[in-house]
């Protein structure tokens, strides 16, 4: 089968074996994958938890149907319409375990659900169980304009978030963050960020902020958090290392939590997953949830769809079909 490699002279389509599910794992024919970050970075090589590197299949988010099920999978049969998140997505087929996947709801296209299941999954888990919002609070998304900005944005908006308020330092997506449940949009390359956070919250700073980019907007994530707010950290998009307040975190007895999915077990995904379904899928068959594309780009022009990436000039999400 045809898949999207990373080799020895960088990524390429070529040709690897079609695999086969063991266990709890479901074999899925890929009509349509989702391009995320974390997919850059291994296209140049680099590891993201313990995927990467030469001989890797590239990709982790797709949508197709079940083309076979391994002796131990169960809740979907051969030929049901799936969307889910997982390694090597860039391909023909691909395996996936039967707690990591949803149902592509009947009226959404392929390409429409390729782009869901990380920004769900990410963004459900960072602003309900790990940053656990309240009807009434305000919540600060920082690199709002991305594709799980965009969902965190209106998963708080779902869950009856007061304000909302997004970041991004590019204008013209900036401009855009309303439309996706934003209130206040800003720009956290301009120090004067805080302020306006601290003067749409009378003072007090934000109940929540979920945080993409960390590193150089980490200080300023405290001065902008109300006392015994919380902070979830889902990224580091400014970097890995920076100076860090703690002075400052702990006269505002913020709880600064870390969240990835790089060290979790499939257990705890399995039941991230589940969480999404027991509490936000009805507004996802009803399209209360969705991202838009930005633009879709076939199988072999996949190099292109990562230039377009890199470019950085995109809103929402890059799908590659199959």
């Amino acid at each position: 089968m045809k898949a999207y490699v990373y080799g020895a002279s960088g990524p390429e389509i070529t040709d690897v074996a079609k695999p086969a599910p063991k266990g709890t794992q479901v074999l899925v024919k890929v009509h349509a994958c989702g391009l995320n970050r974390a997919d850059l970075g291994m296209t140049k090589g680099h590891v993201h938890g313990s995927a990467g590197g030469a001989g890797t299949v590239l990709g982790m988010e797709w949508a197709g149907e079940v083309a076979e099920l391994g002796p131990d999978a169960k809740g979907v049969k051969v030929g049901d319409r799936i969307m889910g998140s997982g390694a090597a997505a860039f391909a023909e087929y691909t395996l996936a375990d039967h707690g990591r996947l949803f149902r592509a709801p009947s009226n959404m296209n392929f390409d429409e659900a390729a782009t869901l299941p990380v920004a769900l999954a990410t963004m459900h888990n960072a602003v309900v169980t790990n940053g656990a919002l309240q009807p009434g609070e305000s919540v600060l998304i920082q690199g709002a304009s991305s594709g799980v900005g965009l969902m965190a944005m209106q998963i708080a908006k779902l869950k009856g978030a007061r304000l909302v308020v997004g970041s991004s330092t590019d204008a013209t997506r900036r401009g855009r963050l309303k439309e996706f449940g934003a209130d206040l949009a800003i720009d956290s390359s301009d120090p004067a960020w805080v302020d306006q956070v601290l003067k749409a919250t009378g003072g007090q700073g934000v109940d929540l902020i979920v945080d993409q980019v960390s590193g150089k907007v980490a200080n300023q994530n405290l001065a902008a958090t109300r006392v015994k707010g919380r902070i979830v950290n889902v990224g580091r998009l400014g970097g890995t290392h920076a100076d860090f307040n703690f002075d400052l975190h702990a006269a505002r007895r913020i709880h600064y939590i870390g969240v990835t999915f790089r060290t979790r077990t499939i257990e705890e995904i399995r039941e991230i997953f589940d969480e999404v379904r027991k509490d936000i899928w009805p507004a996802v068959e009803a399209r209360k949830l969705q991202l838009p594309i930005d633009k879709v780009y076939k199988f072999a022009d996949i190099g292109a769809a990562f230039a377009h990436m890199e470019a950085n000039k995109h809103l929402g999400k890059i799908v590659v079909t199959l």
